[in-house]
């Protein structure tokens, strides 16, 4: 079983790989932690939690559509994860 950190470390590594500009998908992250055909697919459920842990501890925004969500709203269907941008470069 991947853990939590596991996870988190692996969301963080990714979206820092990518920087503020791009996004990933949070399948990415699951497929890197258990590269198994489908073994995968168990972590989505995680990495989404750990996803909306980041974002409400401003480590990682949550994009829907390609425009940031708040991780306090119910987030369903398709969303992506990039780098929070630094303190000083939010609007």
């Amino acid at each position: 079983m991947t853990s939590p950190d596991a996870i988190t470390a692996e969301i963080l590594r990714q979206t820092a790989a990518r920087g503020t500009d791009k996004s990933i998908c949070p399948s990415e992250v699951a497929k890197a932690l258990e590269p198994q055909e489908d073994a995968w697919r168990r972590l989505m459920g995680p990495v989404r939690a750990a996803a909306i842990r980041l974002a409400r501890a401003g480590q990682v925004e949550v994009l829907r559509k390609g425009k940031p969500v708040s991780p306090e709203t119910e987030i369903r269907g398709v969303i992506r994860l990039r780098a929070a941008p630094p303190k000083g470069d939010a609007p």
